[in-house]
């Protein structure tokens, strides 16, 4: 077993961070990429807290130990597996008990891990500490456009051209509107979502400039960090545009065809009644039902999103560059030249942050 640090453990190619805390210490928030192998369930986790504050800390370790005791064959096999293809590294909350006890195991075993000092906190500390700094080395940009210009689709496309990419929307689990949420599950934590733009923005390829789209402050119940919010906004920024027929057809496309999108589509239209009126909102519920889900988009389009945001339907000098979305492989491919020109006129290189 051998002690290391949050930023030494992210220098290692082939790590693999091994979260030993209960599931749902894990669920709430863990290192991005970790596994769960956890040597107390949350009940258990539970018990044990509750004898160390009202027995002492000797009778939680005794109840501990009767815990885990079993599970130890079944934790040195899992760890076995794992080691034989990554460099394990264990943590658990503050690098404690929990995580020295599955090292210490593990190296009577003959296997070798490593243990996280400090734990999740020391990991907690350098998503903070990254966040706070004054700014951000890659240069933001940022992708604007009216809904339905394929903007995500675009940052998909960018990823396969090997351009630094944030998919915002896709960490939080939410499209940022009132029917952001529709079929794309729970939103992570505040803090699971913290890490995962911190991972991404200290890879390599975000180093010298990454794509991102245009959001507000608030992405469902998610708050974006200052620190990005300021980047995008002294960024470059591009405008997508499309044919109000290509606009529809990728809304239709993402809500069509899954029954259980009805529910939410119809919750979506009630927070909208206030806005387009009571006869209006029912008429929408009705075409959703019936599945005409063209007419019902391009009724959103025109009336409520496009209103809303006040993009230009097509290409503006208020833009360095306008690019129509039609054909989604030849926009990326604009876009990509736009961010490698652009890299070499800041003269910006490829950087990991540490």
């Amino acid at each position: 077993m051998r002690d290391i640090t949050i930023e030494e453990a992210l220098r290692i190619k082939d790590r693999l961070f091994v979260d030993v805390r209960s599931p749902g210490e894990f669920t709430e928030a863990t290192i991005p990429g970790a596994i769960n192998v956890p040597l107390l369930d949350n009940e258990e986790r539970a018990r044990v807290g509750t004898v160390y504050r009202h027995q002492g800390p000797e009778d939680a370790k005794e109840l501990g130990l009767e815990y885990v005791s079993p599970k130890f064959p079944g934790m040195m096999k899992r760890i076995k597996q794992l080691s034989s293809q990554y460099t394990v590294v264990v943590f658990c909350w503050r690098g404690g008990l929990r995580s020295k006890t599955v090292c210490e195991m593990s190296k009577i075993m003959g296997l070798t891990v490593l243990r996280l000092v400090g734990g999740y906190k020391a990991y907690r500390r350098y998503v903070n500490d990254f966040l706070n700094r004054p700014s951000l080395p890659g240069r933001a940009v940022v992708l604007h456009g009216l809904t339905g210009v394929g903007k995500t689709d675009i940052l998909n496309l960018l990823e396969n051209l090997d351009v630094g990419v944030l998919d915002l929307e896709a960490m939080a689990n939410n499209r940022g509107s009132v029917f952001g949420s529709i079929g794309l599950g729970e939103q992570p934590s505040q803090k699971m979502f913290e890490s995962r733009i911190v991972e991404v923005l200290s890879s390599p390829k975000c180093g010298a400039a990454f794509a991102v789209e245009c959001e507000s402050r608030r992405i469902g119940r998610l708050i974006l960090p200052d620190l990005l919010l300021n980047s995008m906004t002294g960024g470059s920024h591009i405008l997508l545009y499309a044919s109000m027929e290509k606009r529809i057809e990728r809304l239709v496309n993402m809500y069509a065809g899954n029954p259980n999108n009805v529910v939410g589509l119809h919750k979506g239209i009630d927070s909208l009644t206030k806005r387009l009126g009571k006869n209006k909102a029912e008429e929408l519920k009705a075409m959703v039902t019936r599945g005409d889900y063209a007419p019902f988009m391009e009724y959103l389009l025109v009336n409520y999103y496009d209103p809303l945001y006040r993009y230009p339907e097509g290409p503006s000098e208020q833009y360095p560059l306008s690019v129509c979305t039609d054909n989604p492989k030849t926009a990326a491919l604009k876009i990509a030249e736009f961010m490698r020109e652009l890299v070499a006129q800041i003269g910006a290189s490829p950087v990991v942050v540490q």
